[in-house]
């Protein structure tokens, strides 16, 4: 049961008192659907950012963590072998589930919070918010522009080579601005949806197709072959850093789910999205890199997608497509919303479609977009980049 306590005193009330609610005394969470403690007052002329439900929540946490990083799950256990790397992957994911978890703590007991900037701040004072500020923009420009990459290798497989890489990364970029340019993650609810299904349905195509050829794509086309998996390995220091970091890169998706809960209509259902998510996706990371690393051993490819011969390839690259650009919208989105409402926060435009709200809201976007271009041609190799990040 709910109880009542008192909020602020407001003035155009009477002098009444607004009651917000709380579960225990001293727990207090706002749920006035017209003001926020980060966005201010959210009137019906401007875009609402309190409006996505707990099952959009779940698509959005998806998203940022299910589209890359699964792609490299079996050559990581290649590198490590499939028993340590198993047994890695479930590490890191109890690991970043419990951080997960207490972002939802943390925002529930600190409604001001919007970004890992904000608990800086709260930690460490000025010098705190923005040494994590500049990190947490950094990193989604620099896997919106490992996103921009694969995409430009989805293009590069259907397409045969149909153009040189760099026009592809342009597209990509191009299809990054237009709809990472959608004001609120509400609106981009149903685009983290058709990005889901998209790469869930690509890589269990291509689980399937690993199972039921001959011998991958890769692997030498005569004599006879056998997968040569293997059950534990001996990688150098090297190599083992930079597979686990792909583990991680896997999970990473935890920054984003500070604005993706400050986006909540309710947060108290933010822990129900995160163990629906983080369940689904651990399970998933599991089936795919044992079923695709048993089939295809040291011949898997990075992407993962390109393990099944040129025709599987295509057709696993044209299902994947549609979540490759979801995952460079989102992630592009959430670097631009930050700086946004670093820039306008507290002003009447932050939530009002002003000529300043709009100049600043796509200068933002499009500055994201050119940094993330750039790191995407300047490091073409997938692999290499996702280790980089």
């Amino acid at each position: 049961m709910y109880q009542e306590s008192p909020s602020k005193f407001d003035e155009k009330d009477g002098g009444q008192l607004n009651p917000t609610y709380s579960r225990n005394v001293g727990e207090v969470e706002n749920l006035d659907p017209h003001h926020d403690a980060v966005f201010g007052d959210i009137g019906e002329g401007g875009p609402n950012y309190r409006n996505v439900g707990w099952l959009g929540t779940v698509a959005l946490m998806m998203k940022t963590q299910i589209g890359l990083g699964v792609l490299s799950i079996p050559a990581v256990f290649d590198t490590l072998g499939m028993i340590p790397g198993i047994i890695c992957l479930i590490i890191i994911a109890i690991i970043t589930t419990w951080s997960d978890y207490m972002v939802g703590v943390f925002k529930i007991k600190h409604p001001e919070v919007y970004g890992i900037d904000d608990v800086g701040r709260l930690l460490f004072g000025r010098v705190g918010r923005e040494f994590f500020g500049v990190a947490y923009v950094l990193y989604w420009i620099f896997v919106a522009g490992s996103g921009m990459l694969s995409i430009s290798i989805a293009f590069n497989a259907l397409s045969t080579h149909g153009a040189c890489t760099a026009i592809f990364v342009a597209v990509a970029a191009v299809i990054g601005f237009l709809f990472a340019s959608i004001q609120t993650l509400g609106r981009i609810t149903w685009l983290a949806w058709v990005g889901v299904g998209g790469i869930i349905t690509s890589i269990l195509v291509l689980t399937v197709a690993v199972g039921v050829q001959d011998r991958p794509a890769s692997a030498p086309q005569t004599g006879s072959w056998s997968s040569d998996y293997k059950i534990t390995s001996s990688p150098s220091f090297t190599e083992a850093i930079s597979a686990v970091s792909s583990l991680v890169f896997a999970f990473a998706g935890t920054p984003g789910f500070f604005p993706i809960v400050s986006e909540m209509r309710d947060p108290r259902r933010y822990t129900r999205s995160l163990i629906i998510c983080q369940a689904t996706v651990t399970s998933i990371y599991i089936a795919i890199g044992i079923v695709v690393y048993y089939f295809c051993g040291s011949y898997v490819a990075s992407p993962a997608l390109g393990s099944a011969g040129v025709t599987m390839k295509k057709v696993c690259y044209g299902l994947a497509l549609p979540g490759l650009c979801v995952s460079t919208i989102l992630l592009s989105h959430l670097p631009a919303k930050y700086v946004f409402i670093r820039i306008l926060r507290g002003s009447r435009h932050l939530t009002q479609n002003t000529m300043v709200h709009w100049i600043t809201w796509l200068s933002c976007t499009a500055t994201t977009i050119i940094i993330s271009y750039i790191v995407a041609s300047a490091i073409p190799v997938f692999g290499g980049l996702v280790s980089l990040i």
